[in-house]
């Protein structure tokens, strides 16, 4: 595996796709952030370098499936495509995978990781090395979005500005799923409030650690909460006893 020929190939890719639109821009320094964090995760489980290569490739190729999405609807929004599914389609069924890796012995574990990035529950692996690659570009593709949270302007993922997501209100279903320490199912996500919360949130799908100690030692949670200033009065009272929550099972997380 080849990793610097793999990302040659993916700038070739992306020469398709309008790199002046904002949401493309960001899911193009998306990609590289979550190469940088899958990196980042091994370097710090000390990896054999096959399987650090595996897994930065995973990382870049996890959203290829998300500019065509963009290119057609504009929309990250999972109702108007299944970017993880059309990534493996482009892939494996129409053959794109050997413009990025020329050997096929690495196709199952590829393919898996791909397939399953984005399901709300990772489940159905068997293999403990594909389920190993599956929760790392898992872990590697939330952190990064912690970063894109913090630091891309909010309309473009958002739609709006943060003064009016933060007069809105979380939804009672939401709310009370954070304190099972679950993610938010995007159909029970109604108000724009509710979207906020459930990328903080994220923390508790993460498996292992060492990325763990990422989100505590760049402080994700607190400065994420942060981000939203809140007026509505409820959202104002409840977003500290969620930052609460969430900070303690940060610090009392030992990993699969």
């Amino acid at each position: 595996m080849d990793y610097q020929k793999a990302a040659h190939a993916f700038q070739e890719y992306l020469k398709k796709y309008d790199q002046t639109n904002d949401k493309i821009r960001l899911k193009i320094v998306h990609t590289y952030g979550v190469v940088d964090k899958a990196r980042e995760v091994c370097r710090r489980m000390n990896l054999n370098q096959e399987d650090t290569s595996l897994a930065e490739i995973i990382a870049l190729l996890h959203d290829i499936g998300r500019f065509e999405q963009l290119k057609r609807f504009n929309s990250f929004e999972p109702t108007t495509m299944n970017h993880a599914a059309y990534g493996v389609q482009i892939l494996f069924e129409e053959g794109m995978i050997r413009r990025f890796v020329k050997e096929d012995s690495y196709d199952d574990i590829i393919r898996t990781a791909v397939a399953k990035h984005s399901d709300f529950i990772l489940e159905g692996i068997s293999d403990p090395r594909t389920l190993f690659h599956a929760r790392l570009i898992r872990d590697a593709d939330k952190l990064d979005n912690f970063r894109v949270k913090l630091e891309d302007a909010l309309p473009t993922f958002m739609g709006m500005e943060g003064e009016e997501i933060g007069a809105l209100k979380i939804s009672p279903k939401v709310y009370d799923t954070i304190f099972q320490d679950s993610t938010i199912l995007s159909s029970d996500r109604v108000t724009k409030m509710d979207y906020w919360v459930s990328y903080i949130v994220h923390v508790f799908d993460l498996n292992f650690r060492e990325s763990m100690d990422i989100v505590e030692e760049n402080n994700y949670v607190s400065r994420l909460v942060k981000r939203i200033p809140y007026s509505d009065p409820d959202t104002a009272a409840q977003m500290p006893v969620i930052q609460r929550h969430i900070e303690k099972y940060v610090r009392e997380f030992k990993g699969v």
